[in-house]
């Protein structure tokens, strides 16, 4: 059986917009998931992001 190679961690950061918009969509607060989402991926294409591969 092949070994898979282990993904890196997100960034903490990451990881509290992913929360953020999981809570929110449990909530059904459409509005607010979107926006985790959209600060997510500025955070990652900004640079700011320190897990390595999570740039887009």
């Amino acid at each position: 059986m092949p070994v898979e190679p282990e993904r890196p961690a997100p960034c903490r950061t990451c990881q509290e917009f992913a929360l953020a918009e999981a809570v929110a969509n449990g909530e059904r607060d459409y509005s607010k998931a979107t926006d985790c989402r959209v600060l997510l991926k500025r955070h990652r294409q900004g640079g700011e992001c320190t897990a390595p591969g999570e740039q887009e």
